[in-house]
């Protein structure tokens, strides 16, 4: 079984229904009983840094969450849910992540201002996926060009040893990352088509 976890921050219902698409198996839960017994976990996320990591706190789930990933569980973070897992982010001030993955996360406008790029900030759209590392297992289906719906204005740096796949927006914008079974994606993968959805079932396809 899948858990999608629930601390009042994430797109549930698209993720679910992507995943009931797929015939995954899946559950929306919080309770840390449903989480130790679930074969890998999704952490999801949309909004801002500090209320989510503030969120999880009040459920008392930051630490359980360190554990299941240390234990080799699949692991995923997608969009916000992926910047937790990193060490810290620069959100409206600086807040600590998860410390799952090594790096920060930064402001885009203020990368975009200081390298004169003249882009909207937040990335709202469609970009292309580039993979920088084909042994990962959430790309292996993925062609040399496919697209992935992105909605951030804030993204990772200090992150390329484990760089899976980067669009460009102006500067290198890592799209996947991984740290052994650990998994984050700054895009959605359940709002962008037959491409989310692969990417989907292959991390319900790593070895458990």
């Amino acid at each position: 079984m899948l858990a999608i976890i629930d601390y009042g921050v994430g797109n549930l219902f698209s993720l679910s229904r992507s995943l009931e698409y797929l015939e995954v198996e899946c559950k929306i839960t919080r309770s840390l009983d449903e989480l130790k017994s679930a074969d890998r976990i999704i952490l999801p996320g949309v909004g801002a840094f500090g209320d989510a990591r503030k969120k999880l706190e009040e459920l008392s789930l930051v630490e359980p969450i360190q554990e299941l990933a240390a234990s080799g569980k699949p692991f995923l973070g997608i969009c916000l849910g992926m910047q937790l897992l990193f060490d810290k982010s620069e959100e409206f001030g600086e807040h600590l992540g998860l410390g799952l993955i090594p790096g920060r996360i930064v402001s885009m406008r203020e990368a975009f201002d200081q390298a004169n790029i003249d882009l909207k900030v937040p990335q709202i759209g469609w970009n292309k996926l580039d993979v920088q590392n084909a042994e990962s297992p959430l790309v292996k289906s993925l062609g040399e060009n496919d697209f992935v719906y992105y909605v951030h204005s804030y993204y990772a740096t200090d992150c390329e040893e484990h760089l899976v796949a980067d669009s460009e927006y102006g500067l290198s914008i890592p799209g996947i990352v991984q740290n052994k079974n650990v998994y984050g994606t700054q895009f959605h993968p359940e709002k962008s088509g037959d491409v989310g959805l692969n990417i989907l079932k292959a991390f319900t396809e790593v070895p458990v």
